[in-house]
């Protein structure tokens, strides 16, 4: 990457007007990004030209979707271009007996959903930011959600894409079907590359039948193993299906509730976890009914569970949003550190604890909000404090968070990325072999650090010093 101080700012304006249109090239890139330029590619060929004109200039590019991300996987800085796919917003087809959606990148996820609605069918994925969250922006961080342990993640609903590449060479996969051994399957490359192999422009997502009936309940339950008790129950239900099985800790309800002024006579907030349930099917009646059989079953086992199942839609949004209000704790603590974990179920009673007592250890007034994903075992856990953390408590945090984690078989990042937050925590829970086959792809296909440098991976100390 050549340095900054030799790039003709005029000159690689008018080169990305050239090839955009005047109206899509912005001075400012907005408060969140140090970068100066803002570009807005409206097709697959302008963002090669971008990423062509961008390599030629040595100036890098850092990818941008719908703001969502937790991680700086999108942060820029001074000399950086951004480049913005919100221009890249099109539905191009729905073929409803494939179950097959083409979308660009810069589809929200709350549109794709409406779309597939019409014909009763769902993308298999679902997310509280989905009025935001691109479908780009999902792929390029391999995005969960509260269905991955029915449907999979973003990396299972993606059967084919297109992308650029550093060099602004345009790779055009839009496979269509799930069957495909013809070769390595490298659209899995830039699944989860966070834009620092490739940009995603073009996806083919997989989609999935919309059931007709949902019934959700919330059980306050004594211990995290009563939840799986719940949450096996409902996997075997008779009446449909699990689809969603979150469990919100005690702390992070009492907030949520208290900040939404929710409040039943029937069901306080006094049990260590709260398990919301969502069934779905094709009968409201038989739904209602697996629902009540997993209460009696639970309250069987365990009578001082309590519980509350919605009679309405009305309740079930109500209920929903004490588990997507993430927004309050945010708003509880400024920029609270948040960490996003993944947990072999069978470890999770045993890994809140170590977490809850090891954040003790370190000061007495440190307290995790935990909720997440029951079901996969993906736990969001939010601290207590004001952020940033000063150094020395964030790597005593992240030893806390991470140093088990690899051992039992999970991870350190379960749906948000490694962006530029988390490189410590990869360089320090990776095998040494997967970090240098990650590196070996970033150095073959991105030489000059074109894509998003300093995301996902370190920067080599020889990158460093050439672009001073």
């Amino acid at each position: 990457m050549q340095a900054v101080a030799s790039v003709d700012p005029l000159a690689l304006k008018q080169a990305l007007t050239a090839a955009v249109g005047a109206g899509h090239v912005r001075n400012d890139a907005g408060p969140d990004h140090g970068a100066t330029l803002l570009v807005l590619p409206g097709s697959t060929a302008e963002v090669a030209a971008v990423v062509a004109i961008a390599r030629t200039h040595g100036v890098s590019i850092v990818a941008q979707g719908g703001h969502t991300g937790l991680v700086g996987g999108c942060q820029s800085h001074p000399g950086q271009i951004v480049l913005s796919l919100t221009r890249m917003a099109l539905i191009e087809a729905i073929y409803p007996d494939e179950r097959v959606a083409i979308v660009q990148a810069g589809v929200a996820l709350e549109a794709l959903q409406s779309a597939a609605l019409t014909h009763g069918l769902e993308p298999g994925i679902d997310l509280a930011a989905r009025g935001t969250a691109t479908i780009g922006g999902m792929v390029s961080t391999n995005a969960g959600g509260i269905m991955a342990h029915r449907y999979g993640v973003m990396r299972h609903r993606v059967l084919g894409l297109e992308a650029v590449l550093p060099d602004g060479t345009i790779y055009s996969d839009m496979t269509r079907v799930v069957k495909n051994t013809a070769g390595y399957d490298l659209k899995h490359l830039f699944i989860g590359a966070e834009g620092t192999l490739g940009i995603v422009t073009r996806v083919v997502i997989k989609l999935e039948p919309l059931p007709q009936s949902t019934a959700t309940a919330m059980l306050g339950l004594p211990s995290v193993a009563a939840a799986f008790e719940a949450i096996n129950l409902a996997l075997r239900v008779d009446a449909g299906h699990l689809r969603a099985a979150e469990g919100l800790w005690q702390s992070y309800i009492q907030l949520t509730a208290r900040a939404q002024g929710w409040s039943e006579p029937s069901f306080p907030l006094d049990q260590p976890i709260c398990l919301l349930l969502m069934l779905g099917g094709a009968n409201q009646a038989s739904l209602n009914e697996g629902i009540e059989q997993i209460f009696a079953a639970i309250f069987d086992r365990h009578p001082t569970a309590t519980g509350i199942i919605a009679g309405s839609k009305r309740q079930e949004s109500d209920l929903w949003r004490l588990r997507e209000d993430t927004d309050q704790l945010y708003r509880a603590h400024a920029a609270a550190p948040s960490y996003d974990v993944s947990v072999p179920l069978s470890e999770i009673e045993a890994y809140v604890e170590h977490v809850t007592s090891g954040l003790n250890r370190i000061n007495a007034d440190l307290v995790p909000y935990i909720f997440g994903h029951l079901a996969d075992g993906n736990l969001h856990i939010v601290l207590n404090r004001v952020g940033p953390l000063d150094t020395a408590l964030s790597r005593a945090v992240d030893h806390v968070l991470y140093a088990a984690l690899r051992a039992l078989g999970g991870s350190f990042s379960a749906e948000h990325g490694v962006g530029s937050k988390r490189i410590p925590a990869l360089v320090a829970t990776s095998d040494p072999a997967k970090l240098a086959t990650m590196m070996l792809f970033k150095q073959v296909l991105d030489p000059d650090l074109t894509l998003n440098p300093g995301k996902v991976l370190p920067i080599p100390t020889q990158a460093r010093e050439k672009s001073k």
